[in-house]
This record gives structure tokens, sequence and C-alpha cells, in this order.
């Protein structure tokens, strides 16, 4: 435990390095292809950094937040754009780090009654916040699960794959909200909600773009649709577009996940993609350009109900999610791997509390 702690700090340490001489290049060398060519050894170190980590947990949020985002985000910085190319990102190197190697996005500037929205100039209220109320409640349910998967012998293996499911979205939400609060209280910034509770989504437009992950969804739309979508447009037209732009946003993801899973997989025994991820999200892709092109035909006549569309929604990204997503982490044995790394911070954190009881009750006694 101790060297994969060990590890995990080193990797952390050449993150920040890295992203202090990122923030160099930005103040002395102008966006393009000399800033993209000093940037790109830079991708290539954080893509290998998270296979030094020997854990399920550590390696897969350090891909997620470096290998994923921060590369993403560096990509778009070497051409100007992104969360870090603005001019708060530029003007401090605490937040152009923070912002590069954190899934979090600062919140636009509103006013009184709420904020514009990009797309129609039109005001919009911020939508998403829950209070700490919420994210204990969902910490209590976390760690029931948590419990729960030591008897999963004597539960139908259904019911453990439905509490996964759950177990994935409460761990992505509280990590990242947890993440928000300590910038929130230390750089003093405002940031938007990842997650805007997606169990409640009515269609896949609704969960992929308004609900789920949104940090995601905010660097893949400037980094991979709207390229696509543009590069297309001379040739299918603006109508038409959009759809192969969204394929290809999921195949991007899909292929990013895969990345994801190869580094949550032992050190020693890891395997090539199975594809079963990539062709989730392709899925899903797919799925969502069939519910865009009903909605310009059926929306104008008909509209479910909210209740029965938001049935059918989660149902379906469940019913995926079993299909596909979940057999991927068990193939590499990420739950068991998972339960054991609990339980062994669970046994340092309670040898490290006896240890100082004692020297507390040997000081007093003293």
């Amino acid at each position: 435990m101790e060297g994969v702690i060990y590890n995990f700090f080193k990797v952390w340490a050449s993150v920040v390095a890295s992203l202090g001489y990122c923030y160099t290049i930005g103040k002395f060398v102008p966006k393009g292809i000399a800033r993209l060519l000093l940037v790109l050894p830079i991708v290539r170190l954080f893509f290998l950094l998270p296979l030094s980590i020997d854990s399920v947990n550590l390696s897969g949020m350090t891909g997620f937040f470096v290998a994923w985002l921060a590369n993403f985000k560096l990509l778009l910085f070497a051409f100007g754009k992104g969360p870090l190319a603005t001019e708060d990102s530029l003007g401090s190197l605490p937040h152009f780090i923070t912002v590069a190697c954190l899934p979090i996005k600062v919140q636009q500037k509103q006013s009184q009654n709420g904020c514009k929205d990009k797309g129609t100039g039109e005001m919009k209220h911020q939508k998403g916040h829950r209070s700490s109320l919420n994210y204990a409640l969902k910490v209590v349910v976390l760690v029931a699960m948590i419990r729960v998967y030591y008897y999963s012998d004597r539960i139908h293996p259904t019911i453990i794959y439905l509490l996964y499911c759950i177990h994935i979205y409460f761990s992505l939400e509280i990590t990242q909200a947890s993440l928000a609060a300590v910038v929130q209280a230390t750089l003093g910034i405002e940031l938007e909600p990842q997650f805007n509770e997606p169990y409640l989504s009515t269609s896949l437009q609704d969960f992929w773009g308004r609900r789920w992950n949104l940090m995601v969804t905010s660097i893949l739309r400037p980094s991979v649709y709207e390229p696509v979508r543009k590069a297309l447009e001379q040739i299918i037209g603006q109508q038409w577009a959009p759809l192969p732009a969204v394929l290809a946003t999921f195949l991007v993801s899909g292929l990013m996940h895969e990345v994801l899973f190869f580094y949550q997989q032992e050190s020693a025994q890891r395997a090539g993609p199975t594809w079963d991820i990539t062709g989730f999200f392709l899925f899903h892709g797919m799925c969502l350009v069939a519910e865009l092109m009903a909605k310009k035909v059926v929306a104008r006549r008909w509209q479910p109900p909210r209740l029965l569309s938001g049935a059918v929604t989660s149902g379906f990204v469940i019913a995926t999610g079993l299909r596909w997503f979940i057999p991927a982490l068990l193939r590499i044995e990420a739950d068991k791997r998972a339960l054991e790394e609990f339980g062994a911070v669970a046994a340092f954190v309670q040898d490290s509390a006896q240890a100082v009881s004692v020297k507390i009750f040997n000081a007093v006694i003293v």
C-alpha cells in the first residue's frame, strides 16, 4: 500500500511540474503549431503516467483526470481554445494547474436572475447544485453498498450489478463534488456542478448532454463534435452534419474509456481491449442519432409523457450498462480489487488511529 501511495504522489508531482511548463509556454509561445509541438511531449507523458499506479481506484481516477481531461484541455490550449486559454487561467499558475488537471468547470458570470446561454443569449438559471445533505446521503448509501458487496455470494448477481451501476454514479459525483468544494474554498472561484441527477433524464440527449458527467461533455464538444461537424457541413450540409459528429464524439469517448480500463488492470496482467466499451458508446451514439432524427419528425406531432420517457431512458441506460459496461469491469476484476483496496485503506486508518491513541494515552499518563 505504501508503494502505491508513493507512486501516486510521484505521478501527481510530475503532473504539476508539467503543467507549470505548459503555463510558461502559454505566456511566450503564440497559439498554433509551434505551441502544439511543445505541448505534445506532455500529452504523451500524461498517457504514460497512470501506468505506474497499480491500483484500480487511483489509476482510474488519475487516467480520467490526466490522460483524458488534461490532455484534451492541453490540445485545445495549443490552439488558443478551451478552459486553459481563458484570461483567468493564463493569469494565475494555481488556476491554470487546477483547471487543467481536475474535472471542474468555472461557472460563467451571471446576473442576479441567472446567466446567459451561449447559444441563444437568453437568460437561464443555474441547475444541478445540490445541498450538503444530498451528498451526505449519497455517501451513506455508497458506504452501505460497499458493506453489502462482502455478502455478494448470498445475493442474486443482477442485484449486485445494479448496485454497481449506482456505485459508479455516486462515486463519480461525490469525488468530483468533493474536489470542487476544495477548489472553491481554496481559490474562491464558483464552479459548475458536473452531474445533474441523471436518473431524471427524459431522453438520451438529455442524459448525455445535460445531466451525465458534464465536464466530459464540455471537453468533447469543442475538441471532437464541433470540428467534425464544421468539416462535414461543406460535404453533407448543415442539417445532417451534426449526426456523424455525434457518432464521432461517442467513438472518441468509447476509445478513451478503453484506455481507462487498460490502466485499471493489474500492471503484470494488462491485456488489450475487448472493444465492449467502445461498442457500448457507439451503440448509444447510434441510438442518440436515431432519437434526434425522430424528434424532427415525431416531436412536432406528439410528446410522450415525462414519466414514460424518463422510465424508458433510465431503463435503456441501465440495461445497456448491464450488457456491456459491467461485464467489462468484471473481466478485469475491478470489483474484487476495489474491495481489497477499500479493506486495506480501512485497516491502515484503523492502525493509524490506534497508534495515535496509544501515543496520546502515553503522553497523558507521563
